[in-house]
Protein backbone atom coordinates (compact mmCIF):
# COMPACT_ATOMS: atom_id res chain seq x y z
CA UNK A 1 0.00 0.00 0.00
CA UNK A 2 0.94 3.81 -0.57
CA UNK A 3 1.75 6.20 1.72
CA UNK A 4 1.51 9.81 0.77
CA UNK A 5 3.22 13.04 3.02
CA UNK A 6 -0.23 14.48 4.56
CA UNK A 7 0.37 17.58 6.67
CA UNK A 8 3.73 16.25 7.52
CA UNK A 9 3.45 13.10 8.49
CA UNK A 10 3.65 9.64 6.37
CA UNK A 11 0.41 8.33 6.00
CA UNK A 12 -0.28 4.72 5.24
CA UNK A 13 -3.82 4.27 2.44
CA UNK A 14 -5.45 2.57 -0.08
CA UNK A 15 -7.61 2.99 -2.80
CA UNK A 16 -10.23 0.22 -3.93
CA UNK A 17 -12.22 0.43 -7.54
CA UNK A 18 -11.05 2.18 -10.43
CA UNK A 19 -13.55 4.48 -11.04
CA UNK A 20 -17.12 5.85 -9.72
CA UNK A 21 -17.90 8.94 -6.91
CA UNK A 22 -15.42 9.20 -4.49
CA UNK A 23 -15.91 7.48 -0.29
CA UNK A 24 -13.81 7.69 2.18
CA UNK A 25 -13.97 5.38 5.15
CA UNK A 26 -12.44 4.82 8.96
CA UNK A 27 -12.22 2.74 11.59
CA UNK A 28 -13.43 3.21 15.05
CA UNK A 29 -11.26 3.40 18.25
CA UNK A 30 -7.11 3.65 16.82
CA UNK A 31 -8.12 0.94 14.97
CA UNK A 32 -6.34 0.22 11.54
CA UNK A 33 -7.43 0.24 7.60
CA UNK A 34 -7.81 -3.16 7.93
CA UNK A 35 -11.26 -3.17 10.16
CA UNK A 36 -12.71 -1.02 7.09
CA UNK A 37 -11.55 -3.08 4.50
CA UNK A 38 -14.36 -5.40 4.02
CA UNK A 39 -17.01 -2.86 3.86
CA UNK A 40 -14.91 -0.59 1.53
CA UNK A 41 -14.26 -3.68 -0.53
CA UNK A 42 -18.31 -4.39 -1.08
CA UNK A 43 -18.66 -0.43 -2.01
CA UNK A 44 -15.61 -0.71 -4.71
CA UNK A 45 -17.33 -3.58 -6.24
CA UNK A 46 -20.87 -1.92 -6.45
CA UNK A 47 -19.07 1.19 -8.52
CA UNK A 48 -17.52 3.49 -6.29
CA UNK A 49 -13.60 4.52 -5.74
CA UNK A 50 -13.16 3.85 -2.22
CA UNK A 51 -10.19 5.35 0.34
CA UNK A 52 -9.09 3.83 3.45
CA UNK A 53 -6.31 4.80 5.80
CA UNK A 54 -4.01 4.50 8.73
CA UNK A 55 -4.98 8.01 10.25
CA UNK A 56 -1.89 9.05 12.23
CA UNK A 57 -0.72 7.54 15.10
CA UNK A 58 -2.35 4.41 13.76
CA UNK A 59 -1.53 1.63 12.37
CA UNK A 60 1.64 1.57 9.82
CA UNK A 61 1.35 5.21 9.49
CA UNK A 62 3.50 8.16 11.18
CA UNK A 63 3.00 8.93 14.98
CA UNK A 64 2.90 12.92 15.60
CA UNK A 65 2.33 13.91 19.05
CA UNK A 66 1.40 17.07 18.04
CA UNK A 67 -1.05 19.94 17.17
CA UNK A 68 -3.26 22.49 18.95
CA UNK A 69 -6.58 21.17 17.01
CA UNK A 70 -8.22 17.97 18.69
CA UNK A 71 -6.75 14.70 17.24
CA UNK A 72 -9.82 14.16 15.17
CA UNK A 73 -9.84 17.79 14.06
CA UNK A 74 -6.24 16.89 12.69
CA UNK A 75 -7.66 13.64 11.51
CA UNK A 76 -10.10 15.04 9.79
CA UNK A 77 -7.93 18.05 7.94
CA UNK A 78 -5.54 14.94 6.65
CA UNK A 79 -8.33 13.12 5.34
CA UNK A 80 -8.99 16.19 3.40
CA UNK A 81 -5.89 16.51 1.73
CA UNK A 82 -5.23 12.79 1.06
CA UNK A 83 -8.44 13.31 -1.10
CA UNK A 84 -7.08 16.57 -2.58
CA UNK A 85 -4.44 15.00 -3.22
CA UNK A 86 -6.13 11.77 -5.00
CA UNK A 87 -8.36 14.07 -6.65
CA UNK A 88 -11.36 12.72 -4.82
CA UNK A 89 -13.28 15.44 -3.47
CA UNK A 90 -15.92 16.23 -3.01
CA UNK A 91 -16.25 13.03 -1.48
CA UNK A 92 -18.86 10.72 0.76
CA UNK A 93 -17.23 10.40 3.89
CA UNK A 94 -18.06 8.35 7.31
CA UNK A 95 -16.65 5.87 9.71
CA UNK A 96 -17.47 3.67 12.70
CA UNK A 97 -17.30 5.77 16.08
CA UNK A 98 -13.92 7.62 16.21
CA UNK A 99 -14.59 7.51 12.45
CA UNK A 100 -18.04 8.52 12.69
CA UNK A 101 -16.48 11.94 14.95
CA UNK A 102 -13.92 12.29 12.47
CA UNK A 103 -16.24 12.38 9.50
CA UNK A 104 -18.70 14.98 10.99
CA UNK A 105 -15.84 17.16 11.97
CA UNK A 106 -14.89 17.06 8.37
CA UNK A 107 -17.90 18.41 6.94
CA UNK A 108 -17.70 20.94 9.56
CA UNK A 109 -14.50 22.21 8.81
CA UNK A 110 -14.64 21.19 4.95
CA UNK A 111 -18.90 21.74 4.16
CA UNK A 112 -17.69 22.01 0.36
CA UNK A 113 -15.78 18.97 -0.27
CA UNK A 114 -18.23 16.61 1.53
CA UNK A 115 -20.90 14.83 -0.86
CA UNK A 116 -22.79 12.77 2.17
CA UNK A 117 -22.32 11.04 5.40
CA UNK A 118 -22.27 7.15 6.03
CA UNK A 119 -22.27 7.15 10.12
CA UNK A 120 -22.40 3.99 12.21
CA UNK A 121 -21.73 3.28 15.66
CA UNK A 122 -22.28 6.91 17.12
CA UNK A 123 -21.13 7.78 20.16
CA UNK A 124 -21.99 10.41 22.53
CA UNK A 125 -23.40 10.49 26.81
CA UNK A 126 -21.10 10.71 29.69
CA UNK A 127 -20.25 7.15 30.05
CA UNK A 128 -18.46 7.13 26.72
CA UNK A 129 -16.70 10.34 27.03
CA UNK A 130 -15.19 9.02 30.64
CA UNK A 131 -14.43 5.88 28.85
CA UNK A 132 -12.30 7.09 26.15
CA UNK A 133 -10.93 9.49 27.54
CA UNK A 134 -8.86 7.43 29.94
CA UNK A 135 -8.80 4.34 26.88
CA UNK A 136 -7.38 6.97 24.48
CA UNK A 137 -5.14 10.04 26.22
CA UNK A 138 -5.66 9.02 30.24
CA UNK A 139 -3.42 5.83 30.52
CA UNK A 140 -1.01 7.00 28.36
CA UNK A 141 -0.48 9.90 30.64
CA UNK A 142 -0.02 7.91 33.50
CA UNK A 143 2.36 5.90 31.48
CA UNK A 144 4.75 8.91 31.08
CA UNK A 145 4.91 10.21 34.12
CA UNK A 146 5.69 7.15 35.82
CA UNK A 147 8.21 6.24 33.46
CA UNK A 148 8.57 8.58 30.59
CA UNK A 149 8.74 7.70 26.76
CA UNK A 150 10.32 4.41 27.32
CA UNK A 151 7.28 3.32 29.42
CA UNK A 152 4.99 4.54 26.59
CA UNK A 153 6.57 2.39 24.02
CA UNK A 154 5.55 -0.65 26.01
CA UNK A 155 2.09 0.05 25.69
CA UNK A 156 0.18 -2.06 23.69
CA UNK A 157 -0.74 0.42 21.16
CA UNK A 158 2.28 2.08 20.79
CA UNK A 159 4.27 -1.31 20.60
CA UNK A 160 1.84 -1.95 17.79
CA UNK A 161 2.82 0.79 15.77
CA UNK A 162 6.08 0.52 16.35
CA UNK A 163 5.92 -2.91 14.69
CA UNK A 164 3.65 -1.82 11.98
CA UNK A 165 6.94 1.37 11.48
CA UNK A 166 9.98 0.82 13.04
CA UNK A 167 10.70 4.28 12.69
CA UNK A 168 7.93 5.36 15.36
CA UNK A 169 10.14 4.37 17.98
CA UNK A 170 12.62 7.08 17.36
CA UNK A 171 9.27 9.46 16.93
CA UNK A 172 8.64 8.37 20.57
CA UNK A 173 11.63 8.36 22.55
CA UNK A 174 12.77 11.36 21.06
CA UNK A 175 9.76 13.35 22.52
CA UNK A 176 10.06 15.26 25.63
CA UNK A 177 7.91 13.61 28.48
CA UNK A 178 5.96 16.56 29.64
CA UNK A 179 5.42 18.06 26.15
CA UNK A 180 3.68 14.06 25.85
CA UNK A 181 1.63 14.71 28.92
CA UNK A 182 1.15 18.18 27.48
CA UNK A 183 -0.76 17.12 24.12
CA UNK A 184 -2.23 14.09 25.44
CA UNK A 185 -4.10 16.37 28.00
CA UNK A 186 -5.11 18.76 25.62
CA UNK A 187 -6.53 15.89 23.44
CA UNK A 188 -8.24 14.10 26.56
CA UNK A 189 -9.94 17.83 27.12
CA UNK A 190 -12.01 16.89 23.90
CA UNK A 191 -13.97 13.66 25.56
CA UNK A 192 -14.24 15.74 28.62
CA UNK A 193 -15.93 18.54 27.27
CA UNK A 194 -18.15 16.44 25.25
CA UNK A 195 -19.95 15.06 28.22
CA UNK A 196 -23.18 16.91 27.82
CA UNK A 197 -23.02 17.17 24.54
CA UNK A 198 -25.72 15.33 21.59
CA UNK A 199 -22.14 13.54 20.33
CA UNK A 200 -18.57 13.82 21.20
CA UNK A 201 -17.05 16.42 19.00
CA UNK A 202 -20.14 18.64 18.34
CA UNK A 203 -22.93 21.04 20.10
CA UNK A 204 -26.50 20.67 18.64
CA UNK A 205 -25.96 24.20 16.98
CA UNK A 206 -22.53 23.12 15.18
CA UNK A 207 -24.53 19.60 14.21
CA UNK A 208 -28.05 21.58 12.74
CA UNK A 209 -25.49 23.57 10.44
CA UNK A 210 -24.47 20.25 8.37
CA UNK A 211 -26.53 20.45 5.27
CA UNK A 212 -25.59 17.27 3.40
CA UNK A 213 -27.31 14.16 3.45
CA UNK A 214 -26.53 11.59 6.30
CA UNK A 215 -27.37 7.80 6.66
CA UNK A 216 -27.18 6.66 9.97
CA UNK A 217 -26.63 3.06 11.65
CA UNK A 218 -26.88 3.67 15.49
CA UNK A 219 -25.01 1.55 18.00
CA UNK A 220 -26.58 -0.88 20.57
CA UNK A 221 -23.54 -0.76 23.62
CA UNK A 222 -23.03 1.62 26.56
CA UNK A 223 -20.40 3.38 24.27
CA UNK A 224 -22.44 3.63 21.17
CA UNK A 225 -26.08 3.71 21.96
CA UNK A 226 -28.66 3.29 19.98
CA UNK A 227 -30.49 6.89 21.42
CA UNK A 228 -27.30 8.40 20.15
CA UNK A 229 -27.92 7.41 16.74
CA UNK A 230 -31.70 8.57 16.81
CA UNK A 231 -30.60 12.06 17.97
CA UNK A 232 -28.46 12.61 15.47
CA UNK A 233 -30.53 11.94 13.17
CA UNK A 234 -33.22 14.38 14.27
CA UNK A 235 -30.48 17.10 14.41
CA UNK A 236 -29.27 16.46 10.70
CA UNK A 237 -31.67 18.27 8.38
CA UNK A 238 -31.24 15.51 5.97
CA UNK A 239 -30.53 12.57 7.77
CA UNK A 240 -32.32 8.95 7.49
CA UNK A 241 -31.76 6.46 10.42
CA UNK A 242 -32.01 2.91 9.96
CA UNK A 243 -31.60 0.77 13.56
CA UNK A 244 -30.22 -2.70 12.31
CA UNK A 245 -29.41 -3.73 15.76
CA UNK A 246 -32.58 -3.44 17.52
CA UNK A 247 -31.13 -5.08 20.97
CA UNK A 248 -29.03 -3.31 23.36
CA UNK A 249 -26.24 -5.02 24.85
CA UNK A 250 -25.37 -3.41 28.57
CA UNK A 251 -21.93 -3.66 27.75
CA UNK A 252 -19.04 -1.50 27.19
CA UNK A 253 -19.07 -2.66 23.23
CA UNK A 254 -21.45 -4.73 21.69
CA UNK A 255 -20.00 -8.51 19.99
CA UNK A 256 -18.17 -6.89 16.90
CA UNK A 257 -19.13 -10.59 15.29
CA UNK A 258 -22.62 -8.83 15.05
CA UNK A 259 -21.77 -6.38 12.93
CA UNK A 260 -19.25 -8.04 10.76
CA UNK A 261 -22.25 -10.23 9.62
CA UNK A 262 -23.90 -7.19 9.05
CA UNK A 263 -21.46 -5.91 6.65
CA UNK A 264 -23.21 -6.86 3.59
CA UNK A 265 -26.70 -5.22 4.57
CA UNK A 266 -25.15 -1.98 5.25
CA UNK A 267 -22.65 -1.64 1.77
CA UNK A 268 -26.00 -2.22 0.53
CA UNK A 269 -28.02 0.64 2.19
CA UNK A 270 -25.10 3.13 2.02
CA UNK A 271 -24.88 2.19 -2.26
CA UNK A 272 -28.64 2.59 -2.16
CA UNK A 273 -28.26 6.09 -0.23
CA UNK A 274 -25.52 6.99 -2.28
CA UNK A 275 -27.40 6.07 -5.32
CA UNK A 276 -30.47 8.11 -4.10
CA UNK A 277 -28.03 10.97 -3.38
CA UNK A 278 -26.19 11.40 -6.53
Amino acid sequence: MPFADVRGAHINYKVLGDDGPWVALSPGGRRDLGFVAPLAQRLAEAGHRVVILDRRNCGASDVVIDGVDSEYEIWADDLHELLSKLGGLPAFVGGSSSGCRTSLLFALRHPDAVRGLLLWRITGGRFACERLAEEYYGQYISAAKRGGMAAVCEMEHWKERIEARPANREQLMKMDPERFIAVMSHWREYFVRGADLPVIGATEAELKTIKVPACIIPGNDNTHGRQTGEKLGRLLDHAEVHVMFPKHYDMDLSPREEWDEKTGEMAALFVDFMKRVA
